[in-house]
Order: C-alpha cells, then structure tokens, then sequence
C-alpha cells in the first residue's frame, strides 16, 4: 500500500513537472504570444516619462490586482452555467461588401462594425482598421478561451477592401489578434501602435518600415488625417509576466470635416475630459462598455460611465462597442447596451446601434433599432 502511495505521488509529481514545463515552453516559444521590446525600442521606452521601474504606468493610481479569495470567487462564477451571458441562436449579421464600403461618399463619415472593438472607419476617403480580431476565440490558444458568437456572417481579411491603415489600442487578445495579423501584414503598408507594442508585430513578419509606434499625445500624419494616440486607463500584457511591458491607448482621428474619438479599453479617469477641450467636439466617440465588473472597474468602465465619457468627450454621437461577440465577463450578454441606452435617455446623450456588419453613414440622425431584443 505504502508502495503505492509513493508510485502515485511520484506520478502527480511527474504530470505537474511536465505541465510546468510544457507551460514554461509555450510561453517563451509560442508567436502568438508575441515578442519583449529590445535594442532601440527599448532605450525609447526607458526614456518615456510614462515608463517607470521597468513598465508602463496610467496617468492616475489604478488598482487591479483582487485578493486571492475574490479572484477565487470571481473564477468559479466563471464556471457556473448561466446561458445568459451568450446568445441563444445565431445573431443576423451582414454580410460585408467591400465594393459597396468603396462606393460610400468619401465626403461623409462612415463605418462598419463587425462586433466587439473591431472597426473599419471611412474619413477624407481613407480606410481605417481599428482593433482587427477576426478569429474564432480571443485567446493565445486556438482550441480554447472565449469563443465568438455565433453570427450569420463572420468578418475576414479576404473581405477588406484596400485599407490604408490599422490603427491598435492594445495588446490584449480580444484587441490584437495574432492570425488576424498574419493575413494583414502582406495588404496593409501603415500600421499605427502605441508604444513597444511594434515588437509583436515585427515578430509576425511586419516590416519595421511600416511600424509608427507613437506614446500618449504623439500625432502622425496620413494625408489630410491626423492620429493622436492619447492616454486610456487600462494595461496590457500577452504572456505570464510580461503586463505593462506594451503601451496601451486611445486613438484621436481628425480629418478635414469629421473627428473620431476610439477608446479601447480604459476605466473611467478625468483623461476624457482633458482629451475632450483638447481635440473635441467629436462627431463620434467609440467607448467600451462591455466586459466590466466591480472588480475590475478601474480598468473597464460600467456602461453609466461610457455614457458620462462620451459627455467629458464632447462627443455627438456615442457607439458603444466592446460588447456582442465575446463572452468575457460574469454580465448578460445584452446587459450593456441595455444600461448604456437607459444611461443615454437620462442624460440626453444620441447613442447609435447599428447592426453588426451594417454600413453606416454617420449623421445627426440616430440610428437606435434595438436588434438584439430578438435574441435571448
């Protein structure tokens, strides 16, 4: 018996080594998991009055870490089956047309969203790819982690028109997509990152020559458009032990007629107002308002704030994104935009709902059909 016992915890002992290991390697070998900044780049990151202690720091304190009973809690919540917090059925989604994008009035602003944060903008003609995930799971792995939705219609990149810039918030993988990239690199000449965050993708076969990596209130020029990379409240970080070692942001993009503000992700903090006098009134502001939670809510903001954040902004319109594709938190999938709209009847604030994969030209009129009441 003694024997056995011994056989048995040399086993355990055996499996959790070759886990540890197996992890140890994936981590430090996978590409998806991207690259850590060196040379150059990094010498830029140290300098940065924002990078401090050997990573990068939010404008105001902001607390993320949960003690280990709560995180243990929060995880088993996880767990739990609660059908509310995906669809049932399959959500009705257009079907991208590319020449139709084309053909839109390069004089108006318009765009298309294809769930979650991923975004094609059309200003002064040119198109702009914002946060490009079109993989089936937002995750380092392709076999597991939250899985997409079911949609009529998927977004790819074979289905893009011509783009002439990706614009990235942040390195997380529901924001940066390693597969999604891949397809990118050889079709697209310009991609704008924040900071360091050109070590992952340079990894993944984007020459550097078509890297800009810009810190917060840098500006760079496409033709008649001007991208700001302004401060957001959040984090980034692909691997085990590599958090804040990227910058994250928001994305400011001004053209001849029209302003655009893209939040990415970010928890509530003053930054939207002073982004706001500096760069607004915007026509449209795209603010998260999915993924949130108490415990967590310096890093993502309740929908009653993206709300408040589109007012600090200055902002016409409001299009809540961020949410309908993944499920990423313990809220009914419906949940935000559902408080978002009532928040924005209270204060008066347009909010603008189009349907996933719809083309949208944006204009004073309020686009609000409430699609997703059709679906549990």
């Amino acid at each position: 018996m003694i024997k056995l016992l011994k056989m048995t915890g040399i086993l355990i002992l055996a499996i959790v080594v070759l886990i540890t290991i197996s992890l140890v390697l994936f981590f430090n070998f996978a590409p998806q998991i991207g690259a850590s900044p060196e040379g150059k780049r990094l010498e830029r990151m140290e300098s940065a009055k924002n990078y401090k202690l050997g990573k990068f720091h939010n404008t105001i304190s902001t607390k993320m870490d949960m003690k280990p009973g709560k995180m243990f809690g929060v995880m088993l919540e996880f767990f739990k089956n609660n059908d509310n917090r995906e669809p049932e059925g399959i959500i009705r989604t257009h079907k991208f047309s590319p020449a139709a994008f084309d053909d839109l009035n390069s004089e108006n602003l318009s765009f298309t969203w294809f769930g979650h944060s991923s975004i094609l903008i059309k200003i002064d003609g040119k198109k702009i790819l914002i946060d490009p995930v079109f993989s089936e799971r937002a995750s380092m792995f392709s076999f597991m982690g939250p899985k997409r939705f079911p949609y009529s219609n998927y977004m790819n990149v074979d289905r893009l028109p011509e783009v002439d810039a990706v614009l990235i918030s942040h390195d997380h993988y529901d924001h940066l997509d390693y597969e999604t990239m891949l397809k990118l690199k050889d079709n697209v000449n310009r991609f704008y990152v924040p900071l360091s965050l050109g070590a992952h993708l340079e990894k993944w076969g984007i020459a550097s020559e078509n890297i800009v990596e810009l810190n917060w209130w840098d500006s760079i020029e496409l033709d008649s458009i001007s991208f700001v990379l302004t401060p957001s409240r959040h984090f980034s970080g692909r691997g085990l032990n590599n958090r804040f070692s990227t910058l994250w942001g928001a994305w400011v993009i001004l053209g001849k007629k029209h302003r655009v503000f893209f939040g990415g992700d970010s928890g509530y903090f003053p930054g939207f107002e002073k982004i706001g006098e500096k760069y607004g009134p915007f026509n449209l502001a795209f603010l998260e308002c999915g993924a949130y939670n108490e415990n967590w809510s310096e890093i993502h903001m309740m929908p009653e704030e993206t709300v408040q954040a589109s007012l600090d902004l200055n902002s016409k319109l409001l299009m809540p994104i961020h949410w309908g594709k993944f499920n990423l938190a313990l809220h009914p999938w419906k949940e935000p935009i559902q408080r978002a709209i009532a928040k924005g009847e209270e204060l008066n604030v347009n909010i603008i709902t189009p349907e996933i994969g719809e083309l949208v030209t944006v204009s004073e009129q309020v686009m609000s059909a409430q699609w997703w009441a059709n679906y549990q």
